[in-house]
């Protein structure tokens, strides 16, 4: 399927500085849309597709790390790069630290900015291609049965079936049909695609497991 074209946000209350990044950007190829403040950012709906957000650090009302954090703090994920004439470093390393993607500090070469643009863009691809795959992923372990759930993390520690089924006092007969049964459920081909499987879903104990699936044994 053809991934949908990327998009840039521009967040600055100076209108010339507006136009100017938006002629730049818009002379990459890039698509982009501008906003006069944070809050008439954080109203209109933003489409799902790959982005970054260029942002003026000191804005009246809510400036730029305050709409970091309010990001931060609603789970959304965007690539920001901080433009402003006023840095400093502590401001700077607040920011990179709160995983902004870039702090440029005017001025700068139009090229510092198309970069940064480009780099942030492909970060929140990748980043995009990730969450699917654990979404995909987790979704599959949600299929899983407790039994199963236990199972799982002792075979991709390397485990063999016997020594599974000591730890889980169960037969080693037992333990293959759980195993072929998570394979199947999962899709996965081999140990190694399950090792990867526990890996991106950061799956630790037992506890954790049994919360995580939904179905009996």
């Amino acid at each position: 399927m053809t991934e949908a074209a990327p998009i840039v946000f521009v967040v600055d209350d100076d209108l010339a500085v507006r136009r100017s990044t938006e002629r730049l950007i818009r002379s990459a190829g890039l698509e982009v849309q501008t906003f006069t403040s944070a809050r008439e950012f954080l109203k209109n709906p933003r489409p799902e597709r790959p982005a970054c957000l260029v942002l003026d650090v000191r804005m009246p009302g809510l400036s730029g790390m305050d709409l970091q954090r309010e990001l931060t703090q609603s789970g959304i994920h965007i690539p920001i790069i901080f433009i402003t004439g006023h840095g400093d470093i502590p401001m700077s390393v607040r920011a990179m630290k709160a995983g902004a993607a870039e702090f440029l500090t005017k001025p700068f070469r139009s090229r510092i900015l198309l970069d940064a643009v480009r780099a942030a863009i492909d970060r929140d691809r990748a980043a995009r291609k990730d969450r699917s795959e654990i979404d995909e992923l987790r979704q599959r372990y949600e299929q899983f049965t407790p039994r199963e759930c236990e199972v799982l993390p002792l075979v991709a520690a390397g485990l063999l079936n016997k020594q599974v089924a000591g730890k889980l006092a169960t037969t080693e007969r037992t333990i293959k049909f759980h195993r072929a049964h998570i394979m199947q459920k999962a899709h996965l081909e081999s140990v190694a695609d399950l090792v990867r499987m526990v890996e991106k879903l950061g799956i630790a104990g037992p506890a954790k497991q049994k919360s995580a699936c939904s179905k009996d044994q």
